[in-house]
């Protein structure tokens, strides 16, 4: 046989064992699936032990016991007290170190999530290096795109079960009752509360997904179809949504339309995917013709532009539909505006810590629109997985441990990433 039927595990079992019980579900497709044998071996060798794992494939049935052993591993000595492991910035040095905290009890519409991925977003590094204008929390664990399986639900939440694959995004708590959030629109709500950095209504400071579990009201939890690559699911929480709901709101999705995408790193080749899945002509626009070839073979684009080729700029002129910036750093735009044709629609995605310049002129000449979007409401993001998990979309990833974090946040800042750094939390983030 080449699956393994595991035993469901007793409630006592996975609140001794989250992290192992995380692993099972995620072997499985559904809670009481049986596992593939090949996919636990090669799950092992990165989050267990492969000699264990081996043993038990001689076998057809196990109990979630004898699955434990196989992946149980020892952690190291960290600072702190509490419940719950994260990696932590305790300044605005931004280095971040393991450290020890408390996660709150669950209440009755929470779940409880043992996190497996951990997706690294550039605005973890503007925030643990205070760069914003904004207010800092410290010690802080960043980390809003977050993937892991349900190990406990609240007395009155209804919306997953122990063992179902969800996700966590940017936002944990919202009104809910004002126009903005009746509209689907909760990242605007005057009362959003961030996944980090942030306090919610009961003046409790919010810790990210850097971490080996998250507690939230099950409203801000998401389904993950299993379709998608678990791993490349994390950066969807944010780099997916963001994307995604501007071009569905600034009307960016229609077949034909000429969109170009300038950045290509963790935004952009989502922003790509995504206009390919809808059927448009996708230009990149890049400073150099370095990710042209990876743009084009892999990605598929129908046209790349190095912006430094000035008579390449020039011909590309008033060509475009829309174009959406995925660039984080300061940079000017109006070069870019004039290859928008008329009517054309400007879209930032990316924050910038400086505000940028924009000629007046530059706007005026082609009746040119220019906005700003943020993620997407609580429908709208179930709405984007639910359609990736249609479509096969997910992120291209590299995986990184806990102990290089601070190593990947300085590859984040050179843009060296394809294209999007997730931590592989339940396999080296471990307790004592």
């Amino acid at each position: 046989m080449t699956e393994l039927a595991v035993a469901a595990p007793t409630h006592a079992e996975i609140s001794t064992n989250p992290r192992e019980h995380a692993i099972l579900g995620q072997l499985q497709k559904s809670p009481s699936d049986a596992v593939s044998k090949q996919e636990l071996v090669d799950l092992s060798e990165k989050a267990g032990d492969p000699e264990k794992a081996k043993a038990l494939t001689a076998k057809d049935s196990t109990t979630f016991a004898e699955f434990v052993t196989a992946f149980k591993k020892a952690g190291q000595k960290v600072e702190g007290t509490g419940n719950c492991l994260g990696i932590a910035a305790q300044d605005k040095e931004g280095v971040l170190a393991p450290w020890k905290f408390d996660r709150r009890k669950p209440r009755e519409s929470d779940v409880v999530v043992q996190i497996v991925y951990s997706g690294m977003c550039h605005s973890d590094y503007h925030q643990i290096h205070g760069e914003w204008k904004m207010d800092y929390h410290f010690p802080m664990i960043p980390g809003h795109e977050i993937v892991g399986i349900v190990t406990e639900v609240g007395s009155k939440a209804a919306k997953f079960k122990v063992g179902q694959r969800v996700g966590v995004g940017v936002y944990v708590e919202a009104c809910l009752s004002c126009k903005t959030c009746e509209a689907d629109a909760h990242p605007y709500c005057g009362k959003l509360v961030l996944s980090y950095n942030c306090t919610d209504s009961k003046g409790d400071v919010m810790y990210g997904g850097y971490s080996t579990q998250i507690v939230v009201d099950e409203k801000y939890a998401f389904h993950i179809p299993s379709s998608i690559d678990f791993a490349g699911a994390a950066p969807l929480l944010c780099a997916g949504i963001t994307v995604y709901s501007p071009l569905r709101f600034y009307g960016l999705d229609k077949p034909g339309m000429k969109v170009g995408v300038l950045g290509l790193g963790g935004l952009g080749h989502m922003t790509i995917k995504f206009l390919k899945s809808f059927g448009c002509h996708v230009t990149v626009i890049s400073r150099s013709t370095a990710k042209e070839k990876d743009a084009r073979e892999n990605l598929k684009v129908d046209d790349y532009i190095a912006s430094s080729d000035t008579d390449r700029m020039q011909k590309a002129a008033r060509s475009l539909d829309g174009i959406v910036d995925c660039v984080s750093a300061l940079h000017d735009p109006n070069p870019y505006i004039s290859l928008l044709g008329l009517n054309g629609k400007y879209v930032l995605v990316s924050l910038p810590a400086e505000p940028m310049p924009v000629d007046a002129f530059s706007l005026v000449a082609q009746r040119i629109s220019m906005g700003g979007s943020l993620v997407g409401g609580l429908e709208e993001t179930q709405e984007m997985l639910d359609y990736c998990g249609e479509k096969h979309i997910w992120s291209d990833v590299e995986m990184v441990r806990a102990d290089q974090v601070n190593e990947a946040m300085e590859r984040l800042l050179r843009g060296d990433v394809k294209y999007r750094f997730v931590i592989d939390v339940q396999g080296s983030l471990l307790k004592e």
